[in-house]
C-alpha cells in the first residue's frame, strides 16, 4: 500500500578544452517540444545526477566555466506517462530564482526613467493599504518591506498549494491584509508577495503586462526565444516538464520511495516565480552575467549590491540574488521550490563558473548537487568544507489538563483572510484548530498560552487575553508572517 507524502510546505577538475557548441546555434529552439541533443558532458558531473536515469523523474543541467559551455544534459523523464525525456531544450517552472528578473526588470525600468526605486509605492498602486509607513519598491527588492508573504497566509485562510493561485488572487489577498510584520527597512523577511506587487508597479509604469515588458526587455533582445512568465495556467507550454513528488512505500521499513505522483502546478505568481523556461535558454542569461547585453555593466553591478538596513546593516540579499560564498569563494544565485520543481543557480564570478540545475522532482535537492557540480571544476581553490551543524537538544514541551485547554476553545475568524477556525479539545485531550479545508492541526503547548501546531503554517501560536483575562484571539507567527489576528466569535 502507497501513500501520500504531503508537499506544502525547499554546484575541480579541469577546463575542458576545445570549442564548445552554443545551444543557440546547435540546439532545436527552447520550448518546442523537439528533444535536443545534449553536449558537451563531462563524466563527473554525470555521475552526480546518474540516479535520475530512466522513466523516472529527474533534471537539465547547464554549466558555463571561463566563457564556454562544459556541461548541458538532461537526466530522466520530463512527463512519466509518455516517457518523455528531459532534454537542454526541457521547459520547467524555475520557481523563485525568477525573482531575480523581476529584480533586473525594475531596474531597466528605472534606466528608463519609468520607476523611482525610493517613492512610495502606494503612488504607483493606490489600492494598496495605507499601513502608515512608506513601502518603495527598493523595500520590495530587498525583502524589507514587512509584507506578509502569500503562501503562509493563504495557507492559513484554507487554500492549498494544488489550488488555483492567480496573480490577481495574491493581490485581492495582499489588497485585505490590515497589518505589516514590522516597520519597512527596519528588518529583513522573505516576501514573494513584495515581488508580486512589484510586478504590478512595473504593470502600471510600463503601461504593458509584466510578462510582456520582461519579454520585450529581457527575453527577446537575449534570444530567449522559449521562456516566458505564465499568466495563465491554462496556457499550452511545448516542451514542458510535468512536476512530481515520491510517494512512500508502506511496505518499505525506512520509507523507501515506492512510486512517484504528479502535483499540479496551477500558480501565475508573476515576478516572485511562474518563469518558464529551459537550460539552453537560462545557458544565455549566465551567459549575460559576463557580456552584459541586457542591463550592461553598470545595472549588472547594481544587481549583485546587498540590500542595507535602515540602521544601516548589510543584509545578504541583493536583487533577487543572495549573495554568500562557498567554501572561502564568494557566490551569488538563488534557489526555487515549488509544487515538485526544485531548482538552483550558483555563480562564482571570480571563478567565472555558473551552475544551473532544474529538477521536476520535490527530493532532487539542487542545491547540494550543484555545490558538488561546482567542486568537480573549481574545488582545487576553495577551502574546507564546512562542519556539519550541530544536533539541536530537544526539550519537553508542558502539559496542560483537559480543562485548562478548554479555555481555548471556541471559534475564531481572521477579517484579513476571511477565514475561520474551530479551537476544540479532541476525545484523546489535545488542542485541535479545524478549517473546513485545511487538514485539522494539533496545537502542542510550548508556554505560557503559547502553542505549537503540527502544520507548517501553525508553527506559532499564541492566545491573547482581554482586561478580565478571558481568551480573545490568537495570533500566528512565522518565520513570514507575524501576529496574524484570529478573532474570538464565541
Amino acid at each position: 500500500m502507497r501513500h501520500r507524502i504531503t508537499i506544502h510546505g525547499l554546484l575541480a577538475l579541469a577546463l575542458l578544452t576545445g570549442c564548445a557548441p552554443d545551444p543557440a546555434a546547435d540546439s532545436q529552439a527552447p520550448g518546442n517540444g523537439a528533444a535536443a541533443d545534449a553536449g558537451p558532458t563531462h563524466p563527473q558531473v554525470d555521475a552526480i545526477f546518474a540516479d535520475l536515469q530512466g522513466n523516472r523523474p529527474g533534471a537539465a543541467v547547464g554549466v558555463l566555466y571561463q566563457g564556454e559551455v562544459v556541461h548541458r544534459a538532461g537526466y530522466g523523464a520530463a512527463h512519466m506517462d509518455h516517457g518523455i525525456p528531459i532534454t537542454p531544450a526541457t521547459v520547467f517552472d524555475i520557481a523563485s530564482i525568477s525573482k531575480q528578473f523581476g529584480a533586473m526588470a525594475a531596474l531597466l525600468l528605472e534606466s528608463e526613467g519609468g520607476l523611482d526605486l525610493d517613492a512610495d509605492v502606494r503612488a504607483y498602486v493606490p489600492e494598496l493599504p495605507d499601513f502608515g509607513s512608506v513601502i518603495t519598491a527598493r523595500h520590495l527588492i530587498h525583502h524589507t518591506s514587512g509584507i506578509r508573504d502569500w503562501p503562509h497566509t493563504m495557507a492559513l485562510g484554507g487554500v492549498g498549494f494544488t489550488d488555483v493561485i492567480s496573480f490577481e488572487k495574491i493581490l485581492r489577498m495582499l489588497y485585505r491584509q490590515q497589518a505589516i510584520n514590522f516597520d519597512p527597512g527596519s528588518e529583513y523577511a522573505y516576501s514573494n508577495t513584495g515581488y508580486n506587487l512589484l510586478a504590478r508597479v512595473i504593470e502600471t509604469q510600463s503601461g504593458t503586462t509584466f510578462r510582456e515588458y520582461a519579454e520585450s526587455r529581457i527575453f527577446a533582445p537575449l534570444g530567449m526565444t522559449g521562456t516566458h512568465f505564465s499568466d495563465d495556467y491554462l496556457e499550452i507550454v511545448p516542451g514542458r516538464a510535468e512536476s512530481y513528488a515520491p510517494v512512500a512505500d508502506d511496505s518499505a521499513a525506512d520509507g523507501a520511495a515506492g512510486g512517484f505522483q504528479r502535483l499540479p502546478n496551477q500558480l501565475t505568481a508573476l515576478a516572485s516565480s511562474s518563469l518558464h523556461t529551459s537550460i539552453d535558454d537560462f545557458i544565455r542569461w549566465m551567459r549575460n552575467y559576463e557580456a552584459g547585453e541586457v542591463g550592461g555593466g553598470g545595472i549588472l553591478e547594481t544587481m549583485v549590491e546587498r540590500g542595507v538596513l535602515a540602521g544601516g546593516d548589510t543584509i545578504g540579499y541583493a536583487h533577487g540574488l543572495a549573495v554568500s560564498e562557498y567554501r572561502g569563494l564568494p557566490t551569488f544565485g538563488h534557489g526555487g521550490s515549488w509544487a515538485g520543481y526544485r531548482t538552483n543557480f550558483i555563480r562564482f564570478p571570480e571563478q567565472n563558473l555558473s551552475i544551473a540545475i532544474f529538477c521536476n522532482v520535490s527530493d532532487c535537492n539542487p542545491a547540494g548537487r550543484a555545490r558538488r557540480v561546482a567542486e568537480v571544476f573549481v574545488g582545487d581553490r576553495m577551502g574546507p568544507e564546512p562542519a556539519a551543524p550541530e544536533p539541536e537538544e530537544e526539550t519537553a514541551d508542558p502539559s496542560l489538563s483537559a480543562d485548562r485547554l478548554r479555555e481555548f476553545v471556541g471559534a475564531y475568524r481572521s477579517p484579513e483572510l476571511d477565514s475561520s477556525y474551530e479551537i476544540e479539545v479532541d476525545a484523546g485531550g489535545r488542542l485541535v484548530a479545524r478549517h473546513w479545508r485545511n487538514d485539522p492541526s494539533v496545537l502542542s503547548p510550548t508556554g505560557p498560552d503559547a502553542f505549537a501546531g503540527d502544520q507548517w503554517y501553525f508553527s506559532e501560536v499564541r492566545f491573547v487575553r482581554d482586561g478580565s483575562g478571558a481568551v480573545s484571539a490568537f495570533t500566528v507567527t512565522g518565520a513570514r508572517v507575524r501576529d496574524l489576528v484570529f478573532h474570538r466569535q464565541r
